[in-house]
C-alpha cells in the first residue's frame, strides 16, 4: 500500500511538473496590425456606431491598453519599428523628404537589422507574414528575405500604383474601384494577382492566417497579420456591404473585426488559446483629411502624420487566456517596439548587447498589473524629435497641425507642455506652471540624442534603372 501511495504521489507530482513546464513553454505569437486605424474606431474604445464584438470580447478576456503608442505617425517607419524594436531613425527607415516607401523606391529594411521574425525563427518558430508589408518591395526587402517562411499580401499601400486613366485627385477614393490601383497581391516572391481584388482582401487574409495556424498547430509559430485597411481606398466584401451604421468606413472595420474573430476562434478550437499571445494595434492614427473615409482619434488631438497623440496613440489589446488576467484596463505606457522585446523575451531569445533596442519587455506588467518598465515615449516625425513624453508629461519641441504639404511646422522654445493623464486632448499648455518638468524633459531629450547616429535614409534611394 505504501509503495502504491508513493508511486501515485510521484505520478501526480510528475504530471503537475509536466503541466507547469507545458505552460512555461514559449507561447505562439500573433500580431494583428491595422493601417490608419483611429484610437476611437472600436466600440471597446468608445465608438458609438461601429460594432466590434470580437475585439470587444478580446478586450474582455485580456487587457485593453489605453496608453500604447506607435513609433511613427506614418506607415513605413512605424512598421520598421515594430519589426526591429528600434526607433526608425536608427535604421534609416525614415526621412524628412519622403514619409514612406513608394513603388519607385529602391530602398527597404536593411539586412543588418534583426527582425522579429528572424529572432523568433532562431528560437524554432514557424513564421508567416499575411498582409501589407511596406518595408521594401524588391526581393531582398520582402518578408521571405527577412525571417518569414512565407508571405501572402501586398508589398506597399493599397493606394499606390494608381493607373493613368483612373479619376484624378480624390475622386477615385469617393467611389473606389479595384482597377484604379495596380497593386500586386503576392505569395512569397511571385505576383498572384494584379491588380489585387481588394474587395475580398480582408477575407483572404483571414483565410490565409487560419490556414497557417492549422498547419503549424503542433509547433511554435509567429503570425504577423498587417491589414491593408482601413487605409484608403476603402473596400469590403459583399457580406459586409451596408452592414455598419457608420457607412463604408464602418463596414471595413467590422470586417476586420470579423477576421480577428476567425483567428481567435481557430486558436480556441485547436486548444492553442492558453499558449498564444495575441496583440492587436495599428501603425498610426486616422487619416483625418479623408473625412468620412477616415477614422476618428476619439478624444485625442489630430491624427495621421502628426505627433499629437491622435497620430501615434493606438487602440490596443493584448490577449493570452490563463496568463493575462481577463478584463483589465491598463493605463501603463507601452509602444509597438515593446512587442518586439516582449516577444523575444517570451521565446527565450537574447538581444545583441551591441545593438540599441528601444523596446521593453512588458511581460510582468501584462500578467501581474505591475508598473511598465517604459517611462519615456519619443515622438519622431521623419528624423526630427518633435516631442517627448515622460510619465504623464508630454513636451512638444515642434508641432505640425495636420498631414498636409501646406501645413507648416512650428518650433516651440520653450516647449509647450501637457499633462496627458489630465488632458489627453492636449488643450491646456501648462509649461509656465512646471518649469522643472520642462527642464527634466529637455535633459531626457538631450541624453537620448546622444545615442542616435543618423544613418542614410532608405526611403530616398531611387529604384535601380
Amino acid at each position: 500500500m505504501l509503495f502504491r501511495f508513493l508511486f501515485s504521489l510521484i505520478a501526480v507530482v510528475s504530471l503537475s511538473n509536466f503541466a507547469f513546464a507545458a505552460k512555461a513553454e514559449s507561447p505562439n505569437i500573433v500580431v494583428i496590425f491595422c493601417d490608419d486605424l483611429g484610437y476611437g474606431d472600436l466600440s471597446c474604445f468608445g465608438h458609438p456606431t461601429i460594432r466590434t464584438p470580437n475585439l470587444d470580447q478580446m478586450a474582455a478576456e485580456g487587457v485593453r491598453l489605453t496608453q500604447f503608442y506607435s513609433a511613427s505617425p506614418v506607415c513605413t517607419p512605424s512598421r520598421a519599428a515594430l519589426m526591429t524594436g528600434r526607433l526608425p531613425i536608427r535604421s534609416g527607415m525614415c526621412s524628412d523628404k519622403r514619409r514612406v516607401l513608394f513603388p519607385n523606391s529602391g530602398g527597404g529594411i536593411p539586412a543588418s537589422e534583426v527582425t522579429l521574425a528572424e529572432g523568433l525563427k532562431k528560437q524554432g518558430y514557424a513564421t508567416a507574414c499575411v498582409g501589407k508589408w511596406h518595408l521594401g518591395h524588391l526581393p531582398q526587402f520582402l518578408p521571405t528575405s527577412n525571417g518569414f517562411d512565407s508571405y501572402f499580401g501586398i508589398p506597399y499601400s493599397n493606394d499606390m500604383d494608381r493607373v493613368n486613366d483612373a479619376p484624378r485627385g480624390r475622386e477615385s477614393f469617393w467611389d473606389p474601384k479595384v482597377e484604379y490601383w495596380n497593386v500586386p497581391l503576392m505569395r512569397d516572391l511571385e505576383i498572384l494577382e494584379r491588380p489585387a481584388d481588394q474587395t475580398t482582401i480582408t477575407r483572404r487574409y483571414a483565410e490565409e492566417a487560419v490556414s497557417f495556424i492549422k498547419k503549424n498547430k503542433d509547433e511554435k509559430f509567429f503570425l504577423y497579420l498587417p491589414h491593408s485597411l482601413p487605409h484608403v481606398p476603402l473596400f469590403r466584401s459583399k457580406e459586409f456591404e451596408g452592414k455598419s451604421l457608420r457607412g463604408l468606413y464602418g463596414d471595413v472595420i467590422e470586417e476586420i473585426d470579423w477576421s480577428v474573430g476567425e483567428v481567435l476562434q481557430t486558436l480556441r478550437d485547436l486548444k492553442l488559446d492558453d499558449n498564444t499571445i495575441v496583440w492587436f494595434t495599428s501603425d498610426n492614427g486616422p487619416w483625418l483629411t479623408f473625412n468620412d473615409h477616415g477614422g476618428t482619434a476619439g478624444l485625442l488631438r489630430e491624427g495621421k502624420g502628426t505627433t499629437w497623440d491622435g497620430g501615434m496613440r493606438e487602440p490596443s489589446i493584448c490577449w493570452w487566456p490563463g496568463t493575462i488576467p481577463a478584463g483589465q484596463v491598463s493605463a501603463e505606457l507601452g509602444t509597438t517596439m515593446d512587442i518586439y522585446s516582449t516577444s523575444l523575451a517570451l521565446a527565450g531569445a537574447k538581444l545583441e548587447k551591441e545593438r540599441i533596442v528601444d523596446g521593453y519587455d512588458l511581460t510582468e506588467s501584462l500578467k501581474d498589473k505591475a508598473k511598465s518598465p517604459r517611462e519615456i515615449v519619443y515622438y519622431y516625425r521623419g528624423t526630427q524629435l518633435m516631442a517627448l513624453r515622460k510619465g504623464p508629461w508630454k513636451a512638444h519641441f515642434a508641432t505640425q497641425e495636420s498631414y498636409t504639404g501646406n501645413n507648416k511646422r512650428i518650433e516651440h522654445d520653450p516647449p509647450v507642455l501637457y499633462n496627458l493623464e489630465v488632458d489627453p486632448s492636449e488643450k491646456w499648455d501648462v509649461a509656465e506652471q512646471h518649469p522643472e518638468v520642462i527642464a527634466e524633459i529637455k535633459a531626457a531629450a538631450d541624453a537620448h540624442k546622444e545615442t542616435v547616429v543618423v544613418v542614410p535614409s532608405q526611403l530616398e534611394i531611387p529604384l535601380p534603372k
